[in-house]
């Protein structure tokens, strides 16, 4: 097996960085949901807007797991550089392996949000259709 390298580990920087950036820019699309819908439903309690606030609570929190599982699989990558350094491959390889598995982790539940995110805009359109 080829030896891990610097530049590795390094692979994964950037997708860990810019995967970052998307979970914050979702997260901050989602408070501001979140505050439009609690005004909404003060105005007007409404059944579809529980539904509403039940699937973004959901939502934030499969979130608040992909950005935790994000920033762990970054700790971790940093962390195989670090056994690298100190010439440790079984080290390196195991933490490498194991910020693929977080990143992987992280999608996953990425993805399941994207498919509440869907089913929250179903919702949205249903309500159009169906007047209350």
């Amino acid at each position: 097996m080829t030896p891990l390298t610097y530049a590795t580990p390094g692979l994964l920087f950037p997708a860990v960085s810019l995967l970052m950036l998307a979970y914050t820019n979702r997260f901050l699309g989602l408070a501001s949901l979140a505050r439009h819908l609690i005004a909404r439903y003060r105005e007007e309690p409404h059944p579809r807007i529980k539904l509403q606030v039940d699937n973004l609570r959901e939502r934030l929190t499969l979130l608040r797991h992909s950005q935790a599982l994000g920033v762990t699989s970054l700790l971790s990558c940093t962390a195989s550089l670090f056994g690298v350094l100190i010439e440790n491959q079984p080290l390196a390889l195991s933490l490498f392996g194991l910020a693929l598995l977080l990143m992987l982790a992280s999608l996953t539940l990425s993805l399941r949000e994207i498919h509440l995110s869907v089913r929250a805009l179903n919702v949205e359109l249903d309500d159009l259709v169906e007047p209350r």
